[in-house]
């Protein structure tokens, strides 16, 4: 798609072209399956949060008013006690796993402490924790608490990138040695959407004797994941973006099946426990991927995320990304042509086997521009300091058409400078 010529920009028959490539679009279909309560407003930021299924309404409804209002207690038999390790078994393919080795469970933040303390105490007599500064934040917080709660010389080791776009490939490999435990990115980085190699760095890891742990929550539903295919030992990832599971739906864990018995949780809840119902004060930890539980399952978000993931399963991650790249190559196109006049740079990789599902541009004045676009909703992106708009495509929500009006409507933003007059807007969500 590198070169798609969309015509004049924004004339008619710029948008006729993009209109074209939306009707030979095999996923165009499935926008009729979410909600959409303002159709003129272009929502570029499902990396963030995905849309609204359609069918999670029902869902909801039926978990509400019958499952909660009528079964009531009933229910935990009549299939909620399963549905983390159910919806596990619906995730799995997507991300190239085998039934059993995920469960859709807690927080993103949560497993990831899980995962990266067990696999650590996993490599005794090792002490080093590799990561790198693209990295989302929190994760390096976590892991920072990691190697704290761990002591005995356990650190964190943060390769810094270059340019703060693309992932530092040669210095991270450098860096893993035979005091390495565990390594620790994200496959699509949140600010520049840079997507590592994820069978490189395994191998990598794999070869000095360490473990990895993948951050998929800017690829699952996005860019194929692969872990089976990757021999990739664990990984966790949120539901809530390309999933599009809801506002804060629980996250995934993986963990694969042959360190599931070697592996030990490090917070020992009843969930995990392998009677749960025994009620003993002794903890024995359940077999298989259910030891990774902890606590009680927040049903009403556990199954509204079932139809977002059901979703994505049935049309396939290979169709989704095909799409994906098209979507992102288009936007990189016009990028070049009519925001770097105006003063923006891409800040996403050009290379889309590099690139993930969202582009990222900087500009000096991105938090007004950003401000301006959804305070009059024209667009709705969002924001990473200092400096970057990020606009994230999701394939079964976001149109050809969507990405040539979007662009028309930022050049628009600061042709007629009303970003000026956001500049000073406050938030606490960005």
């Amino acid at each position: 798609m590198a070169g798609v010529d969309l015509g004049p920009f924004p004339d008619l028959a710029g948008f006729d072209r993009a209109a074209a490539l939306d009707a030979d679009d095999p996923l165009a279909g499935w926008q009729d399956a979410f909600v959409v309560a303002e159709p003129d407003l272009l929502y570029l930021d499902g990396n963030s949060l995905g849309r609204l299924p359609r069918a999670a309404v029902d869902a909801v409804e039926d978990v509400v008013t019958t499952q909660w209002g009528h079964r009531l207690i009933r229910s935990w038999n009549e299939g909620w006690w399963d549905a983390p390790t159910r919806l596990g078994d619906l995730l799995a393919p997507v991300v190239g796993a085998r039934p059993g080795e995920v469960v859709v469970s807690e927080s993103t933040s949560t497993n990831l402490f899980k995962l990266a303390v067990a696999a650590v105490r996993a490599r005794p007599g090792r002490t080093r924790i590799i990561t790198d500064d693209l990295n989302f934040p929190t994760d390096n917080h976590v892991l920072a608490g990691v190697a704290d709660l761990l002591g005995d010389g356990v650190e964190v080791v943060t390769v810094p990138s270059a340019d703060g776009i693309h992932g530092p490939v040669e210095e991270l490999l450098a860096e893993i040695d035979d005091a390495t435990a565990l390594v620790s990115l994200s496959q699509v980085c949140f600010k520049s959407g840079y997507a590592w190699d994820v069978g490189q760095v395994t191998r990598a890891a794999h070869a000095a004797g360490a473990m990895v742990l993948w951050d998929c929550s800017h690829s699952v539903g996005s860019v194929p994941v692969d872990l089976g295919a990757h021999d990739v030992d664990l990984a966790v990832g949120c539901t809530y973006k390309y999933l599009n599971g809801g506002p804060g739906a629980p996250a995934f864990a993986y963990v694969r099946a042959d360190l599931q018995d070697e592996l030990a949780n490090p917070i020992t809840g009843w969930w995990g426990h392998d009677e749960p119902f025994s009620f003993d004060l002794d903890f024995r930890p359940a077999s298989g991927i259910r030891k990774f539980h902890v606590g009680t399952m927040p049903m009403l978000s556990l199954l509204a995320a079932e139809a977002g993931i059901a979703m994505v399963a049935q049309v396939g991650i290979d169709a989704i990304r095909t799409k994906s790249v098209a979507l992102t190559t288009v936007l990189v196109d016009l990028v070049d042509e009519h925001l770097a006049p105006l003063g923006f740079a891409l800040a996403s990789p050009r290379d889309p086997d590099r690139r993930g599902g969202h582009v990222s541009v900087s500009h000096p004045q991105a938090w007004g521009i950003t401000r301006a676009l959804v305070e009059e909703g024209e667009v709705v992106p969002d924001f990473r300091a200092p400096d970057v708009v990020r606009l994230g495509l999701s394939p079964l929500t976001t149109s050809f058409t969507d990405v040539h009006t979007a662009v028309g409507r930022i050049a628009d933003v600061v042709r007629g400078d009303r970003h000026l007059a956001h500049a000073d807007s406050d938030l606490s969500v960005t």
